[in-house]
């Protein structure tokens, strides 16, 4: 199942559920992703029964929304709709090899075969990111982007400020959870995204990889509901004026990553400030 957010020029909210070309409008009582996934976490509800049990006859052209012809407009795949600061917006860095090797090479001193920081990170993974059943892994690198207000949508125009040196694309696959009354985790699912980032500045020093990851970021336009995080492929394009410029096959999922998908949300949520009642996380896994 994939959901998408809208919202029409009455500021009236919905739910959707994709079927190909259509979007079927789930019912007024889940005006948003966050309270559908509440009301089956306090329910103990499967989520997927209850989409199905609040569809509607309502159909929208998928096609018309997406290219921005419709009255309803694409919200990013998940937010925190009373509160942004309860929304929390972070990733996790060299989970992949080629996000390592773009460190190092980034970092690495002229004619210097010694590795960077970055790189012996991302190898530690590689030896004790997977760990056994009953073990802990090793940490992976953390990063925070914001709180909620930094989201956007398909459609939607990530802006670069003033200050900032350079606005760089980054495809990315984020994990959506939402935090229970008890302060248990539940991961609702996945969505692709742009988490867009500053190299110049953080080119300058790896130090300055923190300042350089706060920018505004798009997820969506579907949240994909499915546990499995095996193996994902992609190809990401830029286009202007309907032109391809740019284009590359990405490959995601525990296959092609250091770390295992239980150890990354460990070492998240162990934290708990990660786990206050009512939260939503958009977490970036970065490729």
């Amino acid at each position: 199942m994939h959901l998408v957010q809208l919202q029409n020029d009455k500021m009236d909210r919905r739910v959707a559920l994709v079927d190909s070309e259509d979007l079927y409008l789930l019912g007024k009582e889940y005006p948003s992703v966050y309270s559908l996934a509440l009301f089956v976490i306090d329910h103990q509800r499967i989520l997927s029964r209850t989409i199905e049990e609040a569809l509607t006859s309502v159909k929208l052209d998928y096609t018309k929304v997406y290219q921005d012809r419709s009255l309803w407009k694409i919200l990013p795949s998940i937010d925190h709709p009373l509160n942004y600061a309860d929304c929390i917006v972070s990733g996790t860095g060299l989970t992949h090899k080629a996000s390592a090797t773009n460190r190092q090479k980034m970092h690495l001193a002229e004619n210097d075969d010694n590795l960077t920081d970055s790189m012996q990170m991302y190898l530690w993974g590689e030896k004790r990111g997977k760990p056994v059943a009953g073990e802990i892994g090793v940490q992976p690198e953390w990063f925070y982007k914001g709180n909620g207000s930094t989201l956007r949508g398909h459609g939607q125009v990530l802006r670069v400020p003033g200050y900032a040196e350079d606005g760089g694309e980054e495809p990315e696959i984020a994990g959506i959870y939402v935090i229970a009354k008890n302060g248990d985790p539940y991961r609702v699912g996945f969505s692709t995204g742009n988490e867009f980032s500053d190299h110049i500045m953080e080119k300058k020093n790896y130090l300055y990889l923190a300042p350089s990851k706060l920018r505004q970021c798009a997820i969506g336009p579907e949240l994909v509901l499915k546990d499995d995080f095996s193996n994902v492929n992609g190809m990401v394009r830029i286009s202007r004026n309907d032109e391809v410029v740019w284009s590359a096959s990405i490959a995601s999922g525990e296959k092609n990553m250091a770390h295992s998908l239980n150890n990354l949300e460990h070492h998240h949520f162990k934290y708990a400030q990660h786990r206050l009642p009512g939260q939503v996380h958009a977490f970036f896994w970065c490729s």
